[in-house]
């Protein structure tokens, strides 16, 4: 999934905490999906959401404190 983002001009932020993971992470930039890959991969869209909406993502709905820099 890093490399579609990539490939799509996308920003991808991955998450991971295991050494392992964060260097197969790194591990997208030797090599190029295929067109057809790309194609697969966009199929699968639903159109539905997997999280919250943008406009709600707000301190206030989360309880985040966001410190001063």
């Amino acid at each position: 999934m890093l490399r579609w983002h990539l490939q799509q001009g996308r920003q991808a932020i991955p998450k991971s905490v295991t050494p392992s993971r964060i260097a197969e992470n790194f591990d997208v930039f030797d090599f190029a999906l295929t067109t057809d890959q790309l194609g697969a991969i966009d199929a699968l869209d639903t159109g539905v959401r997997g999280g919250p909406e943008p406009e709600h993502i707000t301190r206030e709905n989360f309880g985040l404190e966001i410190p001063e820099a």
